[in-house]
């Protein structure tokens, strides 16, 4: 009796208890599930875009199956091996495994390894492993946002989880010619080992996971895009600068720097009310003792053609005006044991459940009474990395025991729970601001900041890596607090570079916003709702010095003069899926030394930027990719492509190069 057979266009392997999908899922690309269930679990987690029709070439022979999808097979030994290959028969991705199942395989071995492990857990999950024979020479690109310095991901270890900074998005993109999603939001891990690369979720019911074989990285991209969704077309006025720091304290406090930006003449798209502008977590609404007529606030903004943002916290405060109600109706998340308790910043809270589309719709109508309705159209979706692991949604179906899927998934359920509130209101241009993202949160208008990150230029040096990889991970909206969230003293003449230089960068990124908690701390106003809490030392840009504040004024003229390119980007990321920032290789991917740089990007098809990531650095080497004739940007000089040159870099000026004749 064969182990093979081909059901509705699938191929489908069976031996012992182990059942594997292999169907076609987009051109090109095909997912892979396998479980020893009793049945499939029927999630599509990032895999959410209905795929078009595809009839596979499907081969069935006695000592092997194989399943071909235009430019991708896969071939499937009778023991269960399963081998990935491109168009031109060239491997791309390989199961490691070692037995002596077949003993005339080059995989015969003593040591009893399964490619596809799946380890019983109580509660009746698997502590799941997945491995893939490792390509040495492979380098590999995407996976999110992690605080280290490296772009090519090959060779680390990643924590597969949401942590304040930390945003795991499983997408990857390899230098074989293949893009490779982990679709399965369980909390585990992914090694990219030299010899091995193992795949694990610490609890979960199956495996599951897609893969598209394609000609370029941008191909893979869209491929990608066209599966899990793209971002909704970015609003013209979010393209500009965005003003924030923790905290402005009172609407007096917020109306004056606003007012004093458009004094001074300089561009300013958003504004920013960050934290506790609300009497308790949970009440969503303004502190009326603080913020005494939001409606003529949001009023005189938009009048100076400022849009404003506020901070939405999912916790919900014991004292809150809603505790009891959302209690009573099941919208808020239980522990485990004990008392219920989530935080106990400013009083204890618990979180609402953003997997209870109910309670999604409770907070949204919330926030619409008294945010939205009065023509606030930006969200800052704060506190939303579930690094607290206490939550048992137990009224959710696919609770599994510690809990862990929901963890990863919570802060996309939370965007969607604005999303599709501003979506029912007519609102197509939809942005919000999170800490945290999961692979197919961009369809949500996830716009990913990288969190409380330190003020240093180690720091500087950690966010190019994780912009970067969060654009080939599929999320095209990302942002950084420019300077750094924790310290930084204004006045501190070591500081006042660090900003420049990060201010330089931020220019360049998808979003251009301004925030940190500066030092020295403000003492708090009062000891009730938002007055209770402590805010930091002035965070604008004329805080930083004359000089500094000359360099910012001509950076923030020109992120104004771009934003017609900006645009250009957008709509190429909302349509396709494209990074708005991205490694060289995305753009000149048969340049090999393209592959090789790792401290420059291209902001578009055109600019390429190399930022300044050390203290004292006056001068850097850039590498110009071939096949184009480049001009700086300051100077108008124009050099060759394919060779690296010494580019000055003083204080004032950013390495900056433009293609095709791109005016800025």
């Amino acid at each position: 009796m064969s182990v093979f057979r081909e059901e509705n266009n699938c191929l489908k392997f069976h031996y012992d208890a182990e059942e594997l999908w292999i169907q076609p899922w987009g051109s090109n690309s095909f997912r892979v599930r396998a479980w020893k269930m009793d049945k499939m679990q029927e999630e599509d987690w990032a895999l959410s875009m209905n795929p078009e029709d595809i009839q596979p070439e499907i081969k069935i022979e006695k000592d092997f199956a194989s399943i071909r999808n235009g430019k991708i097979k896969a071939k499937i030994s009778q023991y269960g091996k399963l081998t990935f290959y491109n168009q031109r028969d060239e491997v791309l991705l390989d199961e490691y495994l070692r037995n002596r199942m077949d003993v005339f395989a080059d995989y015969c071995s003593a040591l009893e390894v399964e490619a596809r492990e799946f380890m019983p857990i109580p509660g009746g999950d698997y502590h799941l492993s997945m491995r893939f024979v490792s390509n040495p020479e492979e380098r590999i690109y995407g996976m999110g946002q992690y605080q280290q310095p490296y772009l090519n991901l090959k060779g680390t270890d990643l924590e597969l989880a949401q942590r304040n900074s930390q945003a795991s998005v499983p997408f990857a993109i390899s230098s074989l010619g293949y893009g490779f999603l982990w679709n399965n939001p369980a909390v585990g891990r992914v090694i990219f080992g030299k010899n091995i690369t193992t795949w694990e979720a610490y609890s979960t019911k199956g495996l599951d996971y897609w893969i598209t074989a394609e000609d370029t990285p941008a191909k893979i991209e869209e491929a990608y895009a066209k599966v899990s969704g793209t971002v909704p077309m970015m609003p013209e006025y979010a393209m500009g600068f965005w003003q924030c720091k923790l905290r402005y304290q009172t609407q007096d406090e917020l109306l004056e720097v606003a007012r004093e930006y458009k004094r001074r003449g300089l561009p300013i798209s958003v504004i920013v009310i960050d934290y506790f502008h609300w009497p308790l977590q949970g009440d969503w609404k303004f502190d009326l003792t603080y913020w005494p007529d939001p409606d003529a606030m949001i009023r005189e903004l938009k009048e100076m053609g400022i849009e404003l943002m506020v901070s939405i916290w999912p916790t919900v405060d014991y004292r809150s005006e809603n505790f009891q109600e959302m209690k009573e109706k099941g919208y808020l998340i239980r522990t485990d044991r004990g008392f219920r308790i989530a935080m106990d910043f400013q009083g204890n809270t618990v979180h609402f459940d953003a997997t209870n589309p109910k309670a999604r719709q409770y907070v949204w109508q919330k926030a619409k009474k008294n945010y939205y309705d009065k023509g606030i159209r930006v969200f800052w979706l704060d506190e939303a990395e579930p690094e607290y692991s206490i939550y048992d949604f137990d009224n959710y179906r696919y609770y599994m025991g510690s809990n862990v899927q929901i963890g990863n998934i919570y802060p996309a359920m939370y965007a969607k729970a604005f999303f599709d509130g501003m979506k029912a209101e007519g609102q197509e241009n939809i942005i919000n601001l999170l800490r945290c993202a999961w692979a197919g949160s961009q369809k949500y208008g996830a716009l990913v900041w990288s969190g409380d990150i330190h003020s240093s230029f180690g720091s500087l040096r950690n966010q190019l890596a994780a912009g970067l990889n969060m654009g080939i991970a599929g999320i095209p909206w990302w942002t950084t607090d420019i300077g750094g969230f924790h310290g930084g003293d204004p006045k501190d003449p070591a500081f006042q570079e660090l900003l420049i230089r990060w201010f330089e960068y931020g220019t360049f990124c998808p979003v251009m916003r301004l925030h940190g908690y500066r030092e020295p701390l403000k003492e708090p106003m009062g000891t009730e709702g938002g007055a209770a809490c402590v805010s930091g030392a002035d965070n604008e840009v004329w805080s930083f010095g004359e000089d500094a504040y000359e360099i910012c004024r001509t950076y923030l003229q020109l992120r104004d003069h771009m934003k017609p390119y900006i645009t250009e980007l957008m709509e190429e990321a909302h349509q396709k899926g494209t990074p708005v920032m991205r490694p060289l290789f995305y753009d000149f991917p048969e340049d090999k030394q393209s592959w090789e740089v790792e401290d420059e990007y291209m902001f578009g098809p055109d600019v390429l930027v190399a930022p300044i990531l050390y203290a004292g650095m006056r001068k850097r080497m850039v590498y110009l990719p071939k096949g184009f004739t480049w001009k700086e940007y300051w100077t108008g000089e124009t050099i060759e492509g394919g060779r690296t040159i010494e580019s000055d870099a003083p204080i004032h000026r950013l390495p900056v190069f433009t293609r095709n004749n791109r005016c800025l």
